[in-house]
């Protein structure tokens, strides 16, 4: 059974409290098997569950990110264009930055299948 619209906006904006929770497997468990990921540290992208698993286990290692959404919008393609306020601190809480960003989302079987920064 094929996800509505609704319920696919309701994946990112859980997705996004989960991972400024960071309630990792909740946040994987909306995400389809082989799901490609932005590398948004390193570049490129990271594929599959155990792949962003190990990317975000690094990058919480480095930095604290917080990402709030202000916006969702359908791009025409099927793709959700996610408006996003980013904030990056350091481990010991330094502000690096503060900046707004666009997150792609393409949906599968009501799941993230890949995410995009741009």
């Amino acid at each position: 059974m094929k996800a509505n619209r609704g319920d696919e906006r309701d994946v990112l904006f859980r997705a996004y409290s989960d991972f400024n929770g960071r309630r990792m497997e909740a946040v994987l468990h909306r995400m389809h098997p082989d799901v490609e990921w932005a590398n948004g540290m390193e570049g490129g992208h990271v594929t599959g569950m155990d792949a962003v698993r190990a990317y975000w286990t690094r990058q919480w290692a480095a930095i604290d990110p917080h990402v709030e959404p202000l916006e969702i919008v359908e791009d025409g393609a099927g793709r959700y264009v996610v408006r996003v306020h980013q904030v990056v601190r350091d481990l010991a809480g330094k502000l690096l930055l503060d900046t707004e960003v666009r997150h792609v989302y393409t949906m599968r079987d009501g799941l993230i299948a890949r995410m995009d920064i741009e």
